[in-house]
């Protein structure tokens, strides 16, 4: 499961180089992702050949990734709303101002078409080697979390409390909508409904491999390890900048849910040890093994040496949000897709992946 992220999901490529390297012939029946890790996932889903040539085409994508492979500021649409809410609060004109998101997002869209074959994966699915690929959604119309399922005739489809899941064909709208985040990236038509960033209300990442029958869960989190448990405390010496607030909100969209449900799904497997043999259980209740690998170092803090790196109109913008100051680099490296940041974030997904391979490996092998 490869959650959401940003230019943090630079880092998923790394971890997963490193597990390619050891076992170039994986077997992943079941692929599921949201926001910045639906790139990630529709490339290696879609790829034709192994896992190991599938994980190369993505980190050679990543190396190459600049900040105009994926998103340009609406400067003109800015100025032309800015100009009408003037025009309606001060004239007293009728209508509402809409502004289709801050940054563009057409030239991913153009990147990822000419990288991926979304055809291939139905050929993935027809010869057995991929059971299912999901990317999940917000519903703006309707305030769900929708989950798009490409996968076999028999796979389920469910409908929980403010989430679901539907069959679809996969295409670049799919990847687009999983990865637009809201008010900084325009939400994207997908038949009758429009869509939006999926990490904003999925409170339960993990449950699209769940439900698809998953005895197995290898969840990549861009949360360093000492974050899960404990914190930083530093000095305050000001009041907290916009992009620091922005980096917070960040966090709890993209971060917070994937530890929850973990962990959830982790007192669930207790309980179930617990369970005397041959108890009949409800819902079918089942343990999963789940392993969760993190970054040894504070993704954040790497990104604020190279924030000079954006864009000069982008940099402005952050700057006047404060996202220059102590503390905002949280922010910064979520837009900050450049290679000056994500190579390292590769490089270190691959260390802390070889560090734990032990660990990765007997997960891998391992009974589920």
């Amino acid at each position: 499961m490869l959650s959401g992220g940003g230019a943090r999901a630079a880092y998923q490529v790394g971890v997963l180089c490193a597990i390619a390297e050891r076992r170039p012939h994986l077997d992943i029946p079941i692929h599921a992702g949201v926001s910045a890790g639906a790139i990630n996932t529709i490339t290696i889903a879609a790829h034709p050949g192994t896992f190991g040539a599938a994980v190369r085409a993505v980190r050679k994508a990543w190396s190459r990734l600049t900040v105009e492979d994926v998103y340009r500021v609406r400067v003109s649409g800015l100025v032309r709303s800015g100009f009408r809410w003037v025009g309606q609060r001060f004239f007293h004109r009728e209508g509402h101002t809409v502004v289709r998101g801050l940054f563009d997002m057409e030239p991913l869209r153009a990147f990822l078409a000419h990288r991926v074959a979304f055809e291939q994966i139905e050929s993935n699915v027809a010869s057995g080697k991929l059971r299912a690929v999901t990317l999940s959604a917000a519903c703006y119309t309707s305030g769900e979390t929708v989950t798009f399922i490409h996968g076999a005739p028999d796979v389920p489809t469910w409908r929980r409390s403010q989430r679901r899941g539907v069959r679809a064909q996969l295409t670049v709208d799919h990847v687009i909508a999983s990865a637009a985040i809201p008010i900084l990236f325009p939400a994207v038509r997908i038949g009758d409904g429009y869509y939006g960033d999926g990490s904003v209300r999925q409170a339960a990442p993990l449950a699209p491999a769940v439900h698809l029958g998953a005895n197995r869960i290898l969840a990549i989190s861009m949360r360093a390890k000492w974050q899960v448990k404990q914190s930083r405390r530093e000095v305050v010496t000001h009041y907290p900048s916009a992009a620091q607030v922005m980096g917070l909100l960040f966090h709890s969209i993209f971060l917070d849910s994937l530890d929850s449900d973990a962990e959830r799904l982790e007192r669930i497997n207790n309980i179930l040890r617990a369970v005397p043999a041959g108890t009949q259980l409800v819902e079918q209740l089942r343990p999963i093994k789940i392993l969760v690998l993190r970054p040894s170092l504070d993704l954040g803090a790497l990104a604020r040496p190279h924030w000079r790196r954006l864009p000069p109109v982008i940099r402005s913008l952050v700057e006047s949000i404060g996202g220059q100051r102590e503390g905002a680099s949280d922010f910064i490296s979520y837009l900050l897709f450049d290679p000056a940041y994500t190579v390292p974030l590769m490089e270190l997904g691959y260390d802390d992946a070889t560090e734990q391979w032990d660990k990765i490996e007997e997960f891998l092998d391992g009974e589920p």
